[in-house]
């Protein structure tokens, strides 16, 4: 790999006594495979696995399986993460103990909002914003699969979020940036990389934290992070709240084993991973507290038109396992549960932002019958034995998520069909056939099947 010479001159000054193997790393194009697993789903980290130190849910893959291929991924059983970035689970773990309103700014592709769906107490409501519409595609997909209705998926602009005045008790930017932590990753971002970049994305990143600031609750958490080097995306910017909005430094406990660089330059609490040090690619991260004592700002919500809601049939709200947590209704037909307590947020949001998901999406009403949604056979929101279940061997499997037409053994009508025990989608067993419900945009292209599912959890 070659690196840009002012690339290597502003590491060998950020870190002269370390810049040599940290160059070294960087050019190492072999970076580490690591995977956390979906507890709430109940998998777990396979025996003998080398664990990721900071999340308990997270291992690290001796090689890079065939994902495509393995049932499992496609069912929300885990989900491939960086090791680095991982380390949002401990900061939530650790600062975060009742139930909260959490923001997670720049959400896209999901890997650190799925780790707050899993971090968070009990109760608490994630909002994962994404301003790219085919990104936040994406997004709304991966949160769909990872299967946790306290959730919500927007995409719109930080500045349409700040209006919610107050709103958010935990807000997670992890902010565009110049991507030096991604170069053994993304040739890509080797050959955009310039000083020029570096001093556009700090100027993005100013503004960014200033659209959405006014959306934090006072005494609310701010969690910032980037994937790159450099000083000024990271600590001065982290200066540059501290004297901006007057917020204060929140320390983090961090074992004295793990592999965790302090701020360069700075005694201010900071968090790097670095490749000569980390098995993984780089991350910064650092949180602050909003002054406790700020006043509200005059800004309100943008008015626009929420769709009518009308109160979905009892029947519908039977394949929920407890109804009564979630506000079941139908919007120009289509049926949607949100957690009940936090139902006002989502149609505030729906009123002010572009609202992609909430909840999980049940279904679409056709004529007298409700037709479900792939969301649903995914949700920890269905209730067990709501419809029949089927359950598929690897080549089955592979030709269901490919869209093939598949034969059930099961009653006539929606059934879900199975791997492992883990939801794949519907089907709609009509006796002779089963259509394939599963969603075309999620579907396999390759031709290619392997003879075995990849061995990635057990």
């Amino acid at each position: 790999m070659q690196l840009p010479v002012e690339f290597i001159k502003q590491i060998e000054q950020l870190l002269p006594d370390e810049s040599a193997a940290m160059l070294q790393a960087i050019g190492d194009k072999s970076p580490s495979v690591s995977v956390r697993v979906n507890v709430q789903r109940h998998a777990s980290v396979p025996a003998g696995s080398q664990r990721v130190p900071w999340c308990d849910a997270g291992f690290y893959c001796d090689e890079r399986p065939q994902f495509t291929f393995d049932p499992l991924w496609h069912s929300g059983m885990y989900y491939v993460q960086d090791a680095s970035s991982m380390f949002i689970h401990h900061v939530i773990r650790s600062l975060v103990k009742e139930p909260v309103r959490y923001l997670d700014l720049c959400a896209a592709p999901g890997g650190k909002t799925t780790a707050a769906l899993q971090a968070l107490p009990q109760g608490s409501l994630v909002v994962a914003n994404e301003i790219v519409v085919s990104r936040a595609r994406v997004l709304a997909d991966n949160v769909s699969r990872w299967g946790n209705p306290f959730s919500a998926v927007t995409c719109c602009a930080p500045r349409d979020l700040g209006r919610l005045s107050h709103t958010f008790d935990v807000i997670a930017a992890d902010v565009p940036c110049s991507g030096e932590g991604m170069f053994r990753k993304d040739d890509e971002a080797v050959s955009q990389w310039s000083p020029a970049l570096v001093e556009q994305c700090a100027e993005r990143q100013r503004g960014i934290v200033a659209d959405v600031w006014n959306a934090l609750r006072p005494g609310g958490l701010f969690i910032y992070s980037t994937c790159t080097f450099n000083a000024e995306e990271n600590e001065h910017m982290i200066e540059h709240i501290i004297e901006e909005y007057g917020a204060e430094p929140v320390a983090v406990d961090v074992d004295p084993g793990w592999p965790v660089h302090a701020a360069v330059g700075s005694t201010l609490p900071c968090y790097r991973f670095l490749p000569h040090l980390t098995r993984g690619e780089g991350l910064f991260m650092a949180v602050l507290r909003k002054p406790a004592d700020e006043h509200l700002r005059a800004a309100k919500p943008k008015k626009g038109n929420a769709p009518k809601r009308t109160d979905a049939p009892r029947t519908i709200k039977q394949w929920l396992e407890n109804e009564k947590e979630y506000q079941v209704t139908i919007a120009e037909g289509t049926v949607t549960a949100v957690p009940r307590e936090h139902a006002p947020l989502i149609d505030m949001l729906a009123a002010s932002c572009n609202l992609m998901q909430a909840g999980v999406t049940m279904g679409t009403v056709k004529g007298k019958n409700c037709v479900p949604a792939h969301s649903l056979a995914q949700s920890s929101a269905l209730a067990a034995g709501a419809f029949p279940v089927v359950e598929l061997d690897y080549a089955g499997a592979i030709s269901y998520l490919r869209g093939e037409a598949i034969t059930v053994d099961a009653p006539r009508g929606y059934v879900i069909v199975t791997f492992n025990g883990a939801h794949l989608g519907w089907v709609n067993n009509l006796g002779n056939r089963a259509n394939n419900m599963y969603p075309k945009p999620q579907r396999i292209l390759s031709t290619h099947t392997p003879e075995a599912a990849p061995k990635v959890i057990e």
